[in-house]
């Protein structure tokens, strides 16, 4: 049980005897990126999933990555999209990935704690190479 809240318009303080929480407003969250990776075995259906998805919904397709790019150890392709589609795009790959593998993670201007601790895993959890962040 907290002792003491302190809160304002950008998040709230909650100090516990142990320990001090810092809740973080959403509003940090400027969009998100989905890193749709596949290999040369399965980019057919990563290239099915990619038409769908610009078919879908309001989104920015990225280039293809079939190399290593930043920390991405795998080939991929980036998918941008806007805090209103979240809702909608992250459900339709939950259901339609079709065994690959995705991260899903917000824009907050802070790298590594996007690709890391906010980052949500569709299907396997990859390797990332942390040191390009």
């Amino acid at each position: 049980m907290p002792m003491l809240i302190f809160s304002s318009g950008e998040g709230a303080v909650l100090i516990f005897r142990e320990y001090v929480v810092v809740s973080k407003p959403i509003s940090v969250i400027k969009g998100f990126h989905a890193h749709v990776y596949y290999s040369e075995n399965n980019k057919n259906v990563a290239k099915k999933i990619r038409e769908e998805i610009g078919q879908k919904f309001a989104v920015r397709l990225g280039q293809w990555h079939d190399e290593i790019v930043g920390p991405h150890l795998s080939a991929m392709y980036l998918v941008v999209f806007g805090n209103s589609e979240f809702n909608k795009l992250v459900p339709w790959l939950m259901l339609n990935r079709d065994g690959l593998s995705i991260l899903v993670h917000p824009e907050t201007g802070n790298d590594l704690d996007d690709h890391t601790k906010h980052a949500l895993w569709l299907g396997e959890k990859l390797d990332l190479n942390l040191e390009k962040l």
